[in-house]
């Protein structure tokens, strides 16, 4: 009993604490400890909808709790807007937003995308296939994936032009190399037993390889391609600060920055996380529906 009550006494201490510095400062932490009992309690009555409740009420909580930090001790505008703001913001500005997100994300950071997973699993297979070449590609891939972007991003821009195309090859650099290593150690997954089975049937490379070493590898692929997902949008948007037309999401951020506009900046930051959450979803539910074999996808 005593274990079980500590936690409430532990957040009325806290409130007393905060009562005793500010009564507003105490009204944000009773808020929050609320919504922090209420997670807690949905969370130890399991199901699915527990599975998508607590994300949810964490971050409306976060939200509220922004807006009520900024009200409450009217924190400068230049300094963090309110949700409120930013909401206002978005539904204000939303051709504005959606040319940001066209030529940001579908232009430059999914088709940079797209062509690196490409060109990163082909290389895989023939790297694969060459045992000289695996041995000359991965460190050269280990290298260039830790080049920092700020340094290659110029130089793109400079061989591409400022348009979209510029940020897809920046994009592509990012992508190419993690899925490229992935799915060469992805390969690599099948047993020397399992190699054996396969050729005991008589089966060639190409058999061997599909019916066995590519389901195996699969865990690591879509490891490549969870990396290469929160990668692009990044490497798009920071490309934009090294020049682009006059559209885009780090085209906006970095100007909107200048003229102090950080309703603006953050409503980009908010379309950028959520594209960039849903683009991991995306992969991760596909990963769900084709690993659903593999040990992690057991619940």
């Amino acid at each position: 009993m005593t274990a079980v009550r500590a936690p409430y006494a532990l957040a009325a201490l806290v409130v007393a604490l905060g009562a005793l510095i500010d009564t507003r400062l105490a009204l944000v932490l009773a808020g929050w400890l609320a919504a922090w009992g209420a997670n807690a309690w949905i969370a130890q009555q399991g199901g699915p909808a527990a599975r998508w409740l607590v994300p949810a009420i964490f971050g409306i909580t976060l939200i509220a709790i922004w807006e009520a930090v900024v009200q409450l001790f009217n924190v400068p505008f230049v300094i963090l807007p309110p949700p409120s703001a930013v909401a206002d913001r978005i539904a204000a500005s939303t051709d504005l937003l959606y040319a940001d997100f066209m030529q940001t994300f579908v232009k430059g950071a999914l088709s940079g995308y797209a062509m690196g997973v490409v060109a990163g699993f082909a290389v895989a297979l023939v790297a694969d296939r060459f045992d000289f070449l695996r041995r000359g590609l991965l460190p050269v891939g280990n290298m260039m994936a830790a080049l920092p972007i700020v340094g290659t991003a110029p130089i793109f821009v400079m061989w591409f032009g400022s348009n979209w195309e510029s940020k897809a090859a920046v994009v592509f650099t990012m992508v190419f190399f993690p899925v490229l290593v992935n799915t060469v150690q992805g390969l690599k997954e099948a047993t020397a037993q399992q190699r054996d089975l396969m050729a005991t049937y008589a089966a060639s490379y190409g058999q061997t390889l599909w019916r066995l070493r590519l389901p195996a590898a699969m865990p690591f692929i879509f490891n490549g391609l969870k990396i290469g997902s929160t990668l692009a949008l990044i490497g798009a948007i920071v490309a934009e600060f090294f020049g682009s037309p006059i559209v885009g999401m780090g085209f906006r951020i970095s100007t909107s920055v200048g003229t102090l506009a950080l309703d603006m900046v953050w409503a980009e930051i908010a379309i950028a996380a959520l594209a960039g959450s849903l683009f991991y979803g995306a992969v991760a539910l596909t990963e769900r529906a084709v690993t659903f074999w593999h040990p992690s996808q057991r619940r």
